[in-house]
């Protein structure tokens, strides 16, 4: 078993203003969350590196991107799930400071329909890829900086017909902490964000909901039912606790 000697503890500020000038590597950041990440990073001056397979809509996320005044954009074609992908995307963006992960797909199915070979690449490729970026990213992150994985809220609130991939969020938030002990001696820190569902173009085609039904504004939650579920009944509130004489 390797030892670690003690990284310095960095001093940082908590605040957006902190990641000005850091570079931060987004695996699966031409669309969706990735790409609204690079947008938020980039409006408050992060240099932004995204990592995806398709070469257009690469090119087009980083396009977007650049419309920032200001905004240090770049992009790398490639398996966000091989290491030696990983480690090109890094060593071209260094040094990089931030690693977010929002690559992943969500293979669905009913367990008595689905055989395992028909999503092993879908939950190979999210938990395999999770742990070559880490793997990857902690031999180059500096002291204070992080690597940020992807879940989501189906893992609390399950619904039929996939089974296996939430099996393979729960495996990503397994891996985040035991990574968050194992790279602590780095001054690495390791997170996994619990997303619930977010109106990007995945939900809409996976689902086929329509893209003129209303989404909730920021900050507001809305219950969208995905299979039947029966309507539970309120629970009345005591004003005070029973007494027994």
């Amino acid at each position: 078993m390797s030892t670690t000697t003690l990284a310095p503890m960095p001093v940082t500020s908590p605040l957006p203003s902190a990641l000005e000038g850091r570079t931060v590597l987004i695996v699966g950041g031409s669309s969706g969350i990735g790409l609204a990440a690079g947008a938020l990073l980039t409006s408050v001056g992060a240099r932004v590196a995204l990592l995806a397979r398709d070469p257009a809509r690469l090119a087009a996320a980083v396009d977007r991107l650049r419309t920032t005044p200001g905004a240090s954009v770049t992009g790398v074609a490639g398996d966000g799930t091989a290491e030696d992908v990983l480690e090109q995307a890094l060593d071209q963006a260094a040094p990089v400071d931030h690693v977010l992960v929002t690559a992943g797909a969500l293979s669905t199915g009913a367990l008595l329909d689905t055989p395992r070979d028909q999503v092993r690449e879908a939950v190979e490729g999210r938990i395999w890829g999770a742990y070559a970026t880490a793997r990857a990213a902690a031999r180059r992150l500096p002291a204070g900086g992080s690597i940020t994985f992807s879940s989501g809220h189906y893992l609390t609130r399950p619904i039929p017909g996939a089974s296996a991939a939430i099996a393979s969020i729960g495996a990503i938030e397994g891996l985040t902490r035991a990574l968050a002990v194992e790279l602590a001696p780095r001054r690495l820190r390791v997170n996994a964000i619990r997303f619930g569902v977010v109106d990007t173009p995945w939900p809409v085609a996976r689902w086929a909901w329509p893209t003129t039904r209303p989404w909730p504004r920021p900050g507001r939650a809305r219950r969208w039912d995905v299979s039947p579920r029966r309507r539970r009944r309120p629970r009345r509130r005591c004003s005070s606790w029973p007494t027994t004489s």
